[in-house]
This record gives structure tokens, sequence and C-alpha cells, in this order.
């Protein structure tokens, strides 16, 4: 059996050697990467070929890749590397790994033309001044093959490893069954969505109901098509850890590291998986980045085996990195390589510097996508497509830098002074790019780099601070458009932030989409389908489904208080009519509720209203910022034959992502339409929706709001056995634009308030 692998793949893995250097350097952006490469493939002769694709076969291995360029009239092949600073600080265990990749081009080349020997040049382009630094060598074919069969050779054993593994992973898949009786109701019809989808390579956004089991629902037929469709790996992304854990659970639950012969491995932000906070993430500081490549092979293989058997989670995969001495951060980065499942956070795929997109797209991986929980995935789009820029993170950055860059950021400065005077009121829309702060932006970011390139070394945190947005702020700036704006908030006298804020994260999106085989949106609150279409940019053929609910009305109560206001004139007059409200229904039918809310503030003087005219009714509230432990402990109250009313914010921790079944919740009141606050910055953003898709209150405020509102709604009825009530108190419920909004299997009962109150 074949195995194929990329050139630069089978250089890292056989050439790669020393310490992991992790620490700050002024490394150029993809964008700069690509313009760099471009810059030089254009200064070359008429004759120059560039991206020239090589292949070539040394045994059952196969090996792909591209040359960077190659010049027939000198007979000479080139791999360009673009960099900032200074060319003696780039690592020599760096062009270690670039010479064996362009003597890998060189020897395809050799035997792609039949030559007796080639010329080979490892060009380093310095992104500031435009300057080559040009490395050459002569190497015979003879030679090259050696070193190319070396290489080969090193790699073959693990390949035909890796060759055994996936045949067996995708000999199990195909026998896989689903780890259940049966299927539970819906949960049937969303497996048979996400199949077609991996089986026609289309994407799918799947509305399902909360407690059906999505997570197994999806994931079963995701796995099911690996084999055959020839799918490489799976990724499931979640917003939240919860997310993350129930997909380890049902992989866990389908045979996953046992009898599937699937390795899963869960990503972890790397704060949380630092084992050294406190120390540089390099040789000479940390232990466990010393001499990291040279202990790799022996941590990866011992990792591969541990997979056979268990899942590769955050905790299994720490305790193994670290009986290695290794970085367990850095060994998870290196297993999403050699894993069919990875479980991560959104960003892994979605944002701008994606390791996993940018690992598909050099690996010419073929992948299938789920994501969980999908109507988060705005919000969190835009912010990953978002910077600002705050003056006194500028005056902050300033005060202890040394001088160059000092008065570098006092042009900025006195630059921004220009803009805040050009737009005086507190919010304010641009019209434009602000061109002379960008200009000093780009200034201070390239004196940064001088310096950083003369006194290599840690920054002050304030000021790698600010460099790092404005580098954000660079570079989306060079993207800017109609999907974004450009806005200042003044706060006081000497303050303003100046914000790149996304509204549309469509363009930057829809290339992920694009590169993958087929990606899955799931989500209890996904309608209307055109929201989430229009705003991720999803391809135009991407399917809808709408998967029935197995639970019946008779077992959810659903009642609008409809006498009562929570907007935010009429909320002191609400507090007393929501309490007795609450205290009715808790005294006729005593368990465990949930009481959601806009703000905590609002969610306090319900509270308060509750203990002094109800103090016979059990309450406890979710605090600011907790921890998660005190989520844990706030969650653990709700236990079967429990009582009492916990208090939530809408949105927050509580109000989705959360399972507490049969007795543990019998109620939820929902004291909102979830609305976003209406600000100077929610407005613009209803004005840019209204333009470009004639629906700016609807997807600015409606459709946002009523998805919370469901999600919490929906902690309530998870099994098909269960029972409860929901109560949704504002009068705008009874609105037929709202009612639309709710799932259809509910039947609201409207209610006047007056009829609900105890007094």
């Amino acid at each position: 059996m074949k195995y194929t692998v990329a050139v630069r793949a089978l250089c890292e893995f056989t050439a790669k050697q020393g310490d992991l250097d992790q620490r700050f350097t002024p490394s150029p952006s993809a964008q700069e990467g690509i313009a760099g490469h471009a810059a030089v493939q254009a200064r070359r002769g008429a004759g120059y070929r560039s991206e020239v694709a090589l292949e070539g076969g040394w045994g059952d291995l196969q090996v792909r890749g591209r040359a960077d360029g190659y010049d027939p009239d000198q007979n000479l092949v080139e791999e360009i590397k673009t960099y900032r600073g200074k060319f003696d600080a780039i690592p020599d265990n760096h062009r270690h790994l670039h010479w064996a990749q362009v003597r890998v081009y060189g020897h395809l080349l050799c035997r792609q033309l039949d030559l007796d020997r080639i010329h080979l040049a490892l060009v380093y382009y310095e992104i500031g001044s435009g300057q080559e630094t040009v490395l050459r060598e002569t190497q015979d074919a003879p030679a090259l093959a050696a070193l190319f069969a070396g290489l080969c050779e090193r790699f073959s054993d693990w390949a035909r490893s890796e060759a055994a593994h996936r045949a067996a992973r995708d000999s199990a898949l195909a026998a896989l069954r689903f780890p259940h009786a049966d299927f539970r109701p819906g949960q049937r019809q969303l497996a048979e969505n996400v199949y077609r989808a991996n089986a026609s390579g289309r994407c799918l956004l799947a509305q399902a109901p909360t407690g059906i089991g999505k997570t197994v629902g999806s994931l079963f037929p995701a796995l099911k098509a690996l084999p055959e469709q020839g799918l490489d790996k799976l990724f499931f992304l979640a917003a939240k850890t919860p997310g993350r854990r129930l997909a380890l659970d049902a992989a866990a639950s389908l045979g996953a590291g046992r009898t599937m012969a699937l390795r899963v491995l869960e990503l972890s932000a790397r704060d949380k998986a630092c084992e050294h906070p406190d120390k540089a993430c390099q040789g000479e500081s940390c232990p466990l980045a010393r001499g990291f490549y040279d202990r790799l092979p022996a941590a990866r293989a011992a990792a591969v085996q541990a997979a056979a058997a268990s899942l590769l989670d955050r905790e299994a995969l720490r305790a193994l990195a670290l009986a290695h001495d290794v970085c367990p951060y850095y060994l998870g980065s290196e297993m999403a390589r050699w894993s069919d499942m990875v479980v991560g956070d959104y960003n892994y795929y979605f944002d701008g510097g994606a390791m996993l997109y940018a690992l598909a797209q050099s690996n010419g991986w073929r992948a299938s996508v789920l994501v969980d929980e999908a109507h988060n995935m705005v919000a969190r789009a835009r912010a990953m497509y978002s910077v600002e820029l705050d003056r006194a993170g500028l005056r902050a950055a300033r005060a202890n830098a040394p001088e160059p860059v000092r008065k570098a950021l006092e042009r900025v400065g006195r630059a921004w002074t220009g803009v805040d005077k050009d737009a005086p009121a507190p919010y304010q829309v641009l019209p434009e790019l602000p061109g002379k702060l960008l200009d000093t932006l780009q200034n201070a970011t390239s004196t940064v780099n001088d310096f950083l390139a003369e006194f290599p070394g840690p920054l002050d945190p304030e000021l790698q601070r600010f460099y790092f947005d404005a580098l954000g702020f660079i570079r989306l700036a060079e993207s800017f458009g109609d999907h974004s704006l450009c806005d200042l908030v003044r706060a006081g006298v000497r303050d303003s932030t100046i914000s790149i804020r996304n509204v549309v994260p469509a363009p930057f999106l829809a290339p992920r989409f694009a590169g993958a085989h087929s990606a899955t949106l799931f989500s209890a609150t996904l309608g209307p389908w055109h929201y989430f279409c229009d705003l991720l940019g999803m391809p135009p053929d991407t399917a809808w489904a709408d998967v029935a609910s197995p639970f019946s009305a008779s077992q959810l109560e659903v009642h609008v208080a409809t006498g009562i206001s929570t907007r935010y004139q009429q909320r002191a007059a609400s507090l007393v009519p929501i309490a007795d409200l609450i205290a009715r229904q808790y005294l006729a039918r005593e368990g465990n509720y949930l009481a959601f809310f806009s703000s905590f503030d609002y969610l306090e003087q319900v509270l308060a209203q509750l203990a002094a005219r109800h103090p016979q009714v059990p309450a406890w509230r979710q605090e600011r910022r907790m921890s998660e432990a005190e989520r844990a402990e706030f969650l653990a109250r709700f236990v079967p034959g429990g009582r009492g009313v916990g208090f939530a914010v809408l949105g927050g921790s509580f109000g989705e992502g959360i399972d507490l079944p049969g007795e543990r919740l019998i109620g939820a009141f929902v004291a909102t339409l979830g609305l976003p606050q209406v600000n100077p910055v929610n407005e613009q953003l209803r004005e840019r929706m209204g333009a470009m898709f004639g629906a700016g209150y609807d997807y600015t405020y409606l459709y946002p709001g009523m998805q919370k509102v469901v999600q919490a709604a929906g902690r309530v009825i998870r099994t098909e056995t269960d029972r409860g009530v929901v109560w949704l108190i504002d009068d705008r419920f009874a609105r037929a634009e709202v009612r639309a909004l709710l799932p259809a299997w509910w039947d609201v009962d409207r209610r006047p308030a007056a009829s609900t109150i105890a007094t």
C-alpha cells in the first residue's frame, strides 16, 4: 500500500533537531510571506518556473511537493524563506531543515529531468528591506538520491505503521455500529443528513432539538464516511470546554482507541497547557523546550501507542509529555498530524492563523468538519476578525519603550490625536481607515522589528501587547471592506479606542468551508437558515435540515406572562411581579428551576424581591466571573429531589451546554428576550445589516436574542420522559414574529400576568 507524504512533512519528521524555540520573534505574517515569495520570483528571468510540482517514489513511499522556483538556464532550484531582522538570528536547526527541503526538491528535479547534477539555493528574503541572502551549493544526482533514500528509509518504518493504521482504521470504521440499541427519535434523521452531506461533499446546517444526542448523532455518520469517502481527518470543533468533553465521551462510546483503531486527540489552549508559564518558550529557559526535537520521536511513538488504547485527551497527553520531558502543548500540535479525529475550539480551524486549517492545506488533507453549538459561530467569528487599539495601551507601551521605539510610538500618538480631532463624538464610525495612523503604526512595528533584530530578547509586556494589537490592526486593514467598519469610541478627555470591527465574517470563513470536504454546523437554534448562510459565507449548495423534535407539547408547559415588560424603562415595575410569579410557580410544584435575566443587576434586583417577599423559596445565584469550581458547585445543587431556584444570566455559562435531565431541572423562567443592548455600536451594525441583507433589526437584535432564549428554555426537556414548565416573561413573546422563532413543538399559552401572581 502506497503512503503519500509531503516534502515538508518528510523533512520535518526526519531532519528537525535541537531545541524548541518559540520565543517572540518578529516573523512575517502569512500574507507577507506570500508577497515575499512573489517578490523574489518576480525578480527572476523570463524562463524561470515558479511553484514547480514534483513527485517521486521510494519503495511504498510517495513524496510530493512544490519547489518555489527553478531556473532552467542556470539549472538552479530555489527554496525561498522570508524573515524579519538579522540573518544571523535564524537558528541553525532551521537552516538544517531548509537545506533538507531544497535537497529533496533537487533530487526530484534530477529524476524528473534526468539531470546528472543540479545547483541548489536557499534564498532568505528580509521582508523589511527586500534584501536577499542566498546560500548555494552544487550536488550530484547520486548524492541527492542517497540523501533522499536516507530520509525515506528513516521515515519508512513510520510510514508502514501509518499505512497499516489507516487500513485498520478504515476497516474498523466500515464495520462500526451505532453504540446504542437504536437511535433516539430525531437522532436518526440528524445522522442521515450528516451522512448525506459527507457522501456528497456538501456543507450542512442542521437544526436539531436539545436532548436528542446531537453529538453522537453527528459523530457516528461522519466517522462512517471517513473510509467510504477516503477522508483523512475529522475535526470536531466546540465553542466551550463542555462541548469538547461531550465529543470525547461520544468517541469513547463508539470505541475510539479500542475496537475502532481511531486516534482521538484533544487540543487545549497554550496558556492552559503550559507547564512553566514563568519561563520563555525556548531551550535556554524552559526544560521542556530544551532538546525538544531530540526527544520528540520517542514521545510521538509513545503517544501513537497510547492512542491505540485510549483517548489522547488533555490529561493523558500531559502525562505522556511529562514522562518524556517535552512540552504538552507542542506535543499536541505534533500529534494533530497523526491523529484521525481532533477535538478543539473553533479557532483551530476558523481564525486567521488556524493551525488545523493550515495543516490541512499544506498536507493536502481531505477533512470533514463538525461544528457544535454553531449558533455561537457568528459572534465568535466576528471577534476573530476584529481588533482594537486603546490609547491608554499606547501610553503604557511608550512608558518603558527603548528610545527609538518610544519616538516611533510618539509619532503614533500624534497621528492618533489627528483622528481624535476629526472624530469628536463619543462614538463615531470613521468614513475610511485613518491613513496617517496606519503609516505610523507600520513604522512603529518596523522599528520594534529592527530593535529586536539588534537586541533579541523579551519585550516589555505592555509594549509587546500593543505591538501585537498594532500588527493585527495593520493586517486587518489590508483586507478592509464592507464586511467591517472602523470606529472610534471616546472614554473621557484623554482616551479613545479605535477598532476594526468585523460585522460579516463571510469573506474570511468562505475559504475555510471551501477547504473542507464537508462541514456540518449543528445546534438547537440555527434558524432562520439564511441568517447563518449570509453571515458565515457558507457555499450556495449548503443543505438545510430541520430535525423534527422527539418531544411532545404535553411534556412542556410553555406560558407567556403577557402583563409584564422587561424593557429597560419598565424594569423597576417588573421586579415584584416577576418575583411573585417565580414564587407562585415554585410553590405550585416544588423542585429545581432556573431563572434567566438579561444582566447581573436585573438578576440581583429580582432575587432581592424574592428573598424579601417569599423567604420560603430557596434560591442561589450565578456570580460574576465564576471559576470552573464555582460553576460546578452551582450546578451541583441541581440534584434529583432538590428544591430551589438558580438565578443566572441569559447567554452565560448556564444558558446552554449543560444537561440536567429528569428531576434535576423541572422548569425555567426567561425574563428577557435576550436582545443585544441598543447602543451606538449595535445601531451601526443594524444599519450595515439592513444595507447588506435588508433585515437590520432581525439580524442584529431579534435572531441573536431569541437564539439565547430557546437555548435556555431547552435545558428543561432533555429526554422523552422529562416533564417541565417554561415561563417566557415579557409581553413581546406574544408577538407573531417572535412566536415564529420558538420551537414548532411548543404549545404556547398566553396568560395575563395578574392571574399568575401571588400577592
